[in-house]
């Protein structure tokens, strides 16, 4: 009896140890597997979070890339119809420097050819001379007067207008507004860069916008430096960004232009010379033997033979000028 009762203890004993190592490994396992759930919730809800944030980045960049892809070509379209009003006579005044009107400057051309070919045609020319006469320097002197100071001047805004960039981004970053640090260009910048400058600002003052300003600024100084320059401002105001940075990196690329253009002068500088020497020969060498030996270049000048190999002549040298000048002129 007594050995049934030890033998009964030590099985409910087991069975009583048995259950409660089942039920600790239950509940063990149940947390284990409910933590490992909550572990893989987690980490699956933060690479979702991660990806909706990815794609919601990569949204707005192509967004905004699209917006600038916009623009650029609003713009385009926009320069294309305004760079035809850039090529008039008096767009072409204006941005020489000039306030006359184009009326004064046809007047002026025709009495010069008027007064050019009377002259030869008194002195003994015949007709024909005298009126080739006439037409080059009253059509072609003045005109090319115009365009050798219009370039001369554009240049000049050229090479003045990279260190005026600088001062409108160093006024950035120092805190002030774009309209002051063009103040600034407008009372600190050489001529042409700060009486234009002077002009937009003046513009401004009377309620007119910076893009429209800037618009009527580039009719009446048509470099492709003005033009970047708007380009930069309008994509910054459409799309946003640091207008500091973009204006310190268009800053950069004007240098280089600048630097890439002299060193394209250097280079092409001996076939230039040799192009103005092997333009000026003929006419040099008919000046001096008509100087040394007139009786022997006057049949040119006199007979009817001699005027249609004169213009032969003139013909033919002007379009190897043409030429000779394309061949050396690059543009980038």
């Amino acid at each position: 009896m007594s050995d049934t009762l030890v033998f009964l203890v030590a099985g409910l004993a087991f069975v009583s140890i048995a259950g409660l190592g089942w039920v600790v490994s239950g509940v063990m396992g149940d947390s284990s597997s409910v933590q490992n759930k909550r572990i893989s919730k987690v980490a699956n809800g933060g690479r979702l979070k991660r990806g909706k944030r990815s794609l919601s980045s990569l949204d707005q960049a192509s967004a905004r890339r699209k917006q600038i892809q916009s623009t650029l070509q609003d713009l385009e379209q926009h320069q294309k119809s305004q760079r035809r009003k850039t090529l008039t006579l008096k767009a072409r005044i204006r941005q020489a420097g000039f306030s006359f009107s184009p009326m004064a400057f046809i007047i002026t051309t025709v009495v010069l050819g008027l007064i050019v070919g009377l002259g030869a045609f008194v002195s003994g020319q015949s007709l024909l001379v005298s009126l080739a006469a006439g037409i080059v320097v009253g059509f072609g002197l003045p005109r090319w007067v115009l365009g050798f100071l219009l370039k001369r001047r554009m240049k000049k805004f050229s090479l003045e207008f990279a260190n005026s960039i600088d001062v409108v981004v160093r006024g950035i970053k120092s805190g002030l507004p774009l309209n002051d640090c063009l103040h600034i260009i407008a009372k600190e910048s050489a001529a042409p860069v700060g009486p234009e400058f002077k002009k937009l600002v003046d513009g401004m003052a009377m309620g007119v916008d910076v893009d429209r300003g800037l618009e009527k600024m580039f009719e009446r100084m048509p470099v492709p430096e003005l033009n970047f320059f708007s380009i930069v401002l309008a994509i910054q105001k459409k799309t946003g960004g640091n207008l500091a940075e973009a204006l310190n990196n268009l800053s950069v690329v004007l240098r280089s232009r600048k630097l890439m253009r002299e060193k394209i002068a250097a280079l092409s500088s001996e076939a230039k010379a040799s192009s103005i020497i092997i333009g000026a020969l003929p006419p040099l060498v008919m000046l001096i033997v008509y100087i040394t030996t007139p009786d022997y270049m006057t049949p040119m000048f006199t007979e009817q033979m001699g005027h249609f190999l004169l213009l032969g002549g003139a013909v033919w040298m002007g379009l190897g000028i043409f030429v000779m000048s394309r061949m050396i002129s690059f543009d980038f």
